[in-house]
C-alpha cells in the first residue's frame, strides 16, 4: 500500500493510521469505515455513530475533491497542525512542528534522537525518526525499524488513553523485534523492549503518561 492513498499521516510502516479512533481495533484499509464499528452497529451493539469515518480518514463526497496536501517535495503529506501526541488539529491552529520527513541518518543517531523524543514525551515525533530509518534503511534491517516504530506509537495510543490500539501496536512491535534479539544490532535492547511492550500492554486501563513510561532503546552499555 502507498502513501498516497490516504492523507492524514501516519505510514503503512507502523500502522499508526490503521487505529480506528472511535473503537481502538485494526482496520485492514485505513481509508475505508472501521469495519469493527460497523458489525457492532449492523448487531445493535454500542454503535452510536462509531461506524462514522474515523477522525484521521478523509471526508467523502464533494469534501474528498479537496486538493490533497504536499510537502515541499510534492510528496503527499498531510499539513494540518498536530498536538504533542500526534492527534490533527484544525487547519490554522497552533501546533508541535513535526520531524522532517525523509532524513537519512546513522542508526545510532536515529536512535539518539528517538530517545531524546520518548523521553520528552513524545513517542510519535520518535515514530517519525524511526519510520525514516525503515525507508533508508537496508532490507535485512526493515522489520527491526518497524518494530521500533511500532512500539513508538503504541506509546503514543497509550498516552492518548487508547488502550485497545496500544495494546495492539505495542504487540506487534515487539514481534517485529522479537527475532534480532540474539544479534541486538546497534546495542538496542531488543529482549528489553519486548518485556517493557508486554508490561505496558498488559497494564494499560487508561491514559498514561508518554515521559515516564519512556523505554530504553540501547542497554546501558551501549548509550
Amino acid at each position: 500500500m502507498s502513501t498516497e492513498s490516504h492523507d492524514e499521516g501516519g505510514d503503512p510502516a507502523c500502522w499508526l493510521d490503521r487505529v480506528c479512533d472511535a473503537c481502538g481495533r485494526i482496520r485492514e484499509d485505513p481509508a475505508a469505515a472501521c469495519p469493527h464499528c460497523a458489525a457492532e452497529a449492523a448487531d445493535g451493539g454500542a454503535g452510536n455513530g462509531a461506524a462514522s469515518a474515523p477522525r484521521d480518514a478523509a471526508p467523502r463526497g464533494a469534501g474528498a475533491a479537496r486538493r490533497r496536501d504536499r510537502d515541499a517535495e510534492g510528496r503527499a503529506r498531510n499539513a494540518r497542525p498536530r498536538d504533542g501526541l500526534g492527534r490533527p488539529l484544525p487547519y490554522g491552529s497552533p501546533g508541535v512542528a513535526r520531524q522532517p520527513e525523509g532524513v537519512v541518518r546513522e542508526p545510532a543517531e536515529s536512535l539518539a534522537e528517538a530517545q531524546q523524543l520518548l523521553d520528552d514525551g513524545m513517542p510519535f515525533h520518535a515514530h517519525e525518526v524511526l519510520e525514516d530509518a525503515w525507508k533508508s534503511g537496508p532490507p535485512e534491517e526493515r522489520e527491526l525499524w518497524r518494530g521500533l516504530a511500532q512500539l513508538a506509537v503504541g506509546l503514543t495510543h497509550a498516552a492518548r488513553g487508547n488502550v485497545t490500539g496500544a495494546g495492539s501496536l505495542l504487540t506487534r512491535g515487539a514481534a517485529a523485534l522479537g527475532p534480532y534479539a540474539d544479534s541486538a544490532p546497534y546495542g538496542i535492547d531488543v529482549a528489553g523492549l519486548v518485556r517493557w511492550a508486554g508490561d505496558l500492554a498488559g497494564s494499560l486501563r487508561g491514559p498514561v503518561s508518554a515521559a515516564a513510561h519512556a523505554p530504553r532503546l540501547r542497554a546501558a552499555a551501549e548509550r
